[in-house]
């Protein structure tokens, strides 16, 4: 069996300031060292839009992100509301140690960069203690099993205030599968539920990312709707009804 690739980044040939760092071979952020706010990935741009229409702007979001590579959501929230208390959870030594030293990470830049699994990092972390978790991790094209997990999911549940937000970039072939599964994970534990994803994708047509988003409280529907559907891709929000319908009968991970 080959060993997977190292950690790269690699230059935006029509922009010298735009990088796209590759962990494993595949994809997995891009920076722009010029522009925080932009975010290039349809699924980083959903995410951007949720932090949006959460608090008005400005107002602190503390936030733990699980998979770091180049950090492009953390550079996000540092930027948009500078007073957020952010970690970046990453277990890939390496990626960490390239993502300092081509993007020049440090403290200051308005987030902690730790190496620590996210599930065992979670564990350190205070209950009630943070506004939202990203979970954005990756081995290859595949989440981690732990960390999708119904103890994984607990934890988030855990280190999130009463009226805090779960986010996870699920990534999924025809049928939404793994979607559903995951839809009935997070359901176990959180009232509200929504996805949101390409209209094809969502229709179970290709192979794509979707947003899972999950809270305790009601979540802005309205408001991230108006957001995604303004975007450049056709997408959609799929509302907590229509998710709980979508994954009736799903079995959820252990």
């Amino acid at each position: 069996m080959s060993t997977p690739p190292g950690p790269e980044v690699v230059v935006d040939r029509d922009d010298p300031q735009g990088f796209t760092m590759v962990v494993g071979g595949v994809p997995s952020s891009y920076v722009h060292l010029g522009d925080p706010l932009r975010l290039d990935f349809e699924y980083v741009r959903w995410a951007g839009d949720l932090l949006d229409v959460l608090r008005p702007a400005g107002e602190p979001l503390h936030t733990v992100h699980i998979g770091g590579a180049g950090c492009t959501l953390p550079r996000y929230v540092a930027a948009t509301r500078p007073r957020s208390r952010q970690v970046v959870l990453e277990n890939d030594p390496a990626v960490i140690e390239l993502a300092r030293a081509r993007f020049g990470y440090s403290r200051r830049s308005g987030f902690r960069l730790r190496e620590a699994d996210g599930l065992a990092g979670l564990a350190t972390v205070e209950d009630g203690s943070f506004d939202v978790v990203v979970r954005d991790a990756f081995a290859g094209d595949t989440t981690p099993a732990h960390l999708q997990s119904a103890a994984f999911v607990a934890q988030v549940a855990r280190v999130l205030a009463a009226a805090g937000v779960y986010v996870a970039n699920v990534a999924d072939r025809p049928g939404l599968g793994l979607v559903k599964r995951e839809v009935a994970t997070a359901s176990a534990v959180f009232a509200q539920v929504a996805l949101v994803g390409e209209t094809q994708h969502l229709r179970g047509r290709r192979y794509g990312n979707v947003l899972l988003v999950a809270s305790r409280r009601p979540l802005p529907v309205a408001g991230l709707t108006r957001r995604v559907v303004s975007g450049p891709v056709p997408a959609r929000v799929v509302p907590p009804a229509d998710v709980r319908a979508l994954a009736s009968g799903a079995v959820a991970f252990d």
